[in-house]
């Protein structure tokens, strides 16, 4: 630095001292053609004026002094070339003043070199320390939100029912829903190739054709009016439609609105009903009859339980069993005697204990002999001679494993003894739980509980959207 701001002093000084050699030569040459120009005594004359002009002739060139112009051209240039050589000098001397303030500066560099890495070690700790927060705060608030998210989620209240029952909903949802999900994703149109391959799905997960038909003539219609493109726009309306089906929500047909049917029983306090439960060997008839008692007994209700199947030689002891563990009072006969004498005392005895639920378990029956569903009809004649407007509700116990054969158990019994609800049990150990979707349809008769399991607790009443909502639960 030193050495430049030395040679540039040098150069500016050659530069000013050029620009007055040169002033002077074109001096000189005005000076020799105004000699020329002019008489010979005149010329002496100037050139002595000339020479002894004085430094201030500018003055005699402002004046409008003819004869004093090349005096003041000459001045001019030489006070342009005194002030350019000014200017040299002082920028020389800014030049040295530069030069030993760099010099300072080397020095000081050359002190601070020493410790010049430390320093850049120093400061490049000191960024990647600012650099290492900043960074580690992103981090941290993303790692926040993500703990934030799930501890709202561990602290969201879970009913342990719907979990039951989304769990025990598995093997439905993967052969309906799943199915019905993987159609749509893989096609890219909705043409009749689609529709065909629905039914298809229905139909195989117990579905039923009536629900099938509906299914497809109102997603047919959805399409339609909605403009729907994309097939994998087809799984919301699917879920309406069922929700429809199981009357979830009130639904138009034409003109009349069909209201939301009764879920669970109505008992009330101060009054009896008297449920009859009816249904097939093996369908879990009698352990739903003990379950709908100890719900309704935990809820503060007076109830009594009947063992009107003398048929089976274990039942009226299975019963038993259930009874002393709920503990709920059983009325029992003997093993082979009349169902409608054990009906007519369980009535009796009901009435005169204040009892406000009253559950017969009738024998298991099949829907295809003809002296048993005669039974049957007689237990209900026997039921309201002693009690007007018994038996208030008679539920039919399904097995969902059954498929399409539950389907035909309910419209037989529904012909004998005009059932008023359906109890759906088993809905864990099967992949055919449309069948539910089934009776809905063709017989419109509501589904009152549903079974998941064999704990006293696993059934519950059912909720058309809480069940929707675990069978299309991701």
């Amino acid at each position: 630095m030193k050495m430049f701001s030395s040679w540039f002093g040098k150069k500016k000084k050659k530069e000013t001292s050029d620009n007055v050699d040169a002033a002077s030569a074109d001096t000189a040459d005005v000076l020799s053609e105004e000699k020329s120009s002019q008489p010979d005594g005149r010329s002496s004359a100037s050139a002595a004026e000339t020479a002894d002009a004085p430094a201030g002739g500018l003055s005699a060139v402002e004046s409008g002094n003819s004869s004093s112009e090349p005096v003041a051209s000459v001045s001019a240039i030489s006070a342009e070339g005194n002030t350019v050589e000014d200017e040299a000098d002082k920028a020389f001397a800014e030049s040295s003043e530069q030069a030993e303030a760099d010099s300072e500066a080397d020095k000081s560099l050359a002190e601070a070199s020493a410790s010049g890495e430390n320093e850049s070690d120093s400061a490049s700790a000191s960024v990647s320390a600012e650099a290492e927060p900043a960074a580690g705060k992103s981090r941290f608030s993303g790692l926040r939100q993500m703990w934030e998210a799930t501890r709202r989620l561990a602290l969201t209240p879970v009913d342990p029912w719907f979990a039951k029952m989304a769990s025990g909903l598995n093997k439905t949802r993967q052969s309906l829903v799943g199915q019905v999900k993987s159609l749509f994703g893989s096609r890219s149109a909705i043409d009749e190739e689609l529709w065909q391959d629905l039914e298809d799905v229905l139909l195989t997960a117990d579905v039923g054709v009536g629900a099938t038909d509906r299914i497809l003539e109102e997603l047919r219609q959805a399409v339609k009016e909605k403009k729907i493109k994309e097939p994998q726009l087809l799984t919301g309306e699917l879920k309406a439609i069922l929700g429809r089906i199981l009357h979830a929500e009130k639904v138009e047909e034409g003109a009349e609105e069909i209201e939301v049917p009764n879920r669970g029983l109505k008992v009330e306090h101060g009054q009896l009903m008297v449920v009859l439960m009816v249904g097939v060997n093996g369908a879990g008839k009698t352990t739903t009859t003990a379950k709908i008692a100890a719900h309704y007994k935990n809820q503060g209700f007076k109830v009594l339980m009947a063992a009107a199947d003398t048929f089976r030689a274990a039942a009226i002891d299975q019963l038993q069993v259930w009874a002393d563990r709920i503990g709920v009072d059983l009325i029992r006969h003997s093993e082979g005697a009349d169902p409608a004498a054990v009906v007519y005392d369980a009535v009796a005895a009901a009435k005169a204990r204040g009892t406000e639920l009253l559950l017969v378990d009738t024998a298991g029956r099949l829907h295809n002999k003809a002296n048993l569903m005669e039974e049957l009809r007689k237990i209900r004649r026997v039921a309201g001679r002693d009690l007007e407007g018994a038996p208030h509700e008679i539920l039919l116990v399904l097995d969902a494993t059954t498929g399409q054969n539950a389907l035909e158990q309910a419209r037989v019994f529904n012909k004998v003894t005009e059932l008023t609800g359906l109890i759906l049990c088993k809905l864990d150990g099967t992949s055919r739980g449309g069948i539910i979707l089934a009776v809905a349809q063709e017989l419109n008769i509501p589904v009152r509980y549903i079974g998941v399991g064999e704990g006293v607790d696993d059934l519950r009443e059912f909720e058309p959207e809480q069940f929707l909502a675990a069978l299309f639960q991701e």
